[in-house]
């Protein structure tokens, strides 16, 4: 997404945006401009259906309040306002003194399913002479998307996961050549918050990681530095620093968990030591993790001879087992 409000900060127009707007001719200023703050507005909606803010946002503040329009385009949405969605009202007003405002928007939870990813298309009905078409044509829209967001729930990340990585497309064991591999996982019994990865991408090494529960709406995902993914040796064929390939959360991409849909999506920053000294990075690789059922493991190992997890309660034959 570009970021519009990012034009604001610029020094060039710093002494033009003080002149702001004049509350007794009520005309427009050369340097005044309203849009939306982003090109993009992505949101959960809860159970509570509390409303969340699409922003818009003016190069200047003026000595009086303004109040524009808000208009849903119907072509190319997917989700139908009064069923999935409402506004709180189709007007905005940015008050005298400020510089922004927002469109309030509140999802029906029910309505959603959860595995939908919904969007519509609003518009701004602001005088053509405020709109900043010569360098943003569309500053005057914005697509807004929705999706489900389930309570916190740790144990839904507990049990069989199915793992598809770019690190082992890239770097395969010697010993195992598939880029998915079914694990097993389980709460950390002393860490809150976080969950063990039995053999997450080679045999003999766990990892753990945290799911942060500080807000709903940015569900990250954080890892300690310098885990234990493998032994260089069986992944590179030879040693170039102290034989441990480590890993953490990569800085540079985000990591985030979906609990209605029972998946991680994670970066790993990979990554060579020799004696606590860095060496070298080996990259940054694309993790995808999805929780599922004993029966689907069970199918997963003996029908599709899935690599990784080999653990006798993943036999059709196990006592007990219901997939039997």
């Amino acid at each position: 997404m570009r970021r519009i409000t990012a034009i604001l900060c610029a020094a060039g127009l710093a002494g033009i945006l003080a002149t702001g707007c004049n509350s007794d001719t009520k005309t427009y200023s050369d340097a005044e401009y309203v849009m939306f703050a982003d090109t993009m507005s992505t949101n959960m909606v809860f159970p509570d259906e509390a409303y969340f803010q699409v922003p818009v946002t003016s190069t200047v503040a003026c000595d009086y309040d303004r109040t524009f329009g808000v208009e849903v385009i119907d072509q190319g949405s997917t989700a139908i306002e009064g069923y999935h969605y409402r506004l709180k009202s189709n007007t905005i007003t940015i008050k005298a003194g400020e510089r922004t405002a927002n469109v309030e928007v509140a999802g029906y939870y029910d309505h959603i399913s959860d595995t939908d990813s919904l969007g519509f298309k609003l518009k701004l009905v602001v005088p053509d002479q405020i709109l900043w078409t010569n360098l943003y044509p569309d500053s005057d829209l914005t697509k807004v998307v929705l999706y489900k967001g389930c309570n916190y729930d740790l144990d839904a990340f507990s049990g069989w996961c199915v793992v598809t990585s770019l690190l082992l497309y890239d770097y395969p064991s010697a010993l195992d050549t598939n880029y998915q591999r079914l694990i097993f996982t389980e709460k950390h019994p002393t860490e809150p918050n976080t969950i063990i990865l039995h053999d997450f991408l080679y045999d003999g090494y766990d990892v753990t990681m945290r799911l942060t529960d500080d807000d709903p709406a940015d569900p990250t995902i954080e890892m300690d530095e310098d885990q234990v993914l493998s032994d260089e040796q069986t992944v590179f064929g030879q040693i170039n620093a102290d034989d441990r390939i480590l890993g953490t959360v990569s800085p540079y991409y985000d990591s985030y968990y979906n609990t209605c849909q029972k998946y991680a999506s994670l970066w790993l920053y990979v990554y060579l030591k020799n004696v606590g000294t860095m060496v070298g990075t080996v990259g940054h690789f694309y993790n995808v993790l999805e929780w599922v059922s004993l029966e689907e493991a069970v199918r997963l190992k003996t029908e599709e001879g899935m690599s990784g997890a080999r653990d006798p309660r993943l036999d059709p034959d196990y006592p007990g087992n219901s997939a039997q």
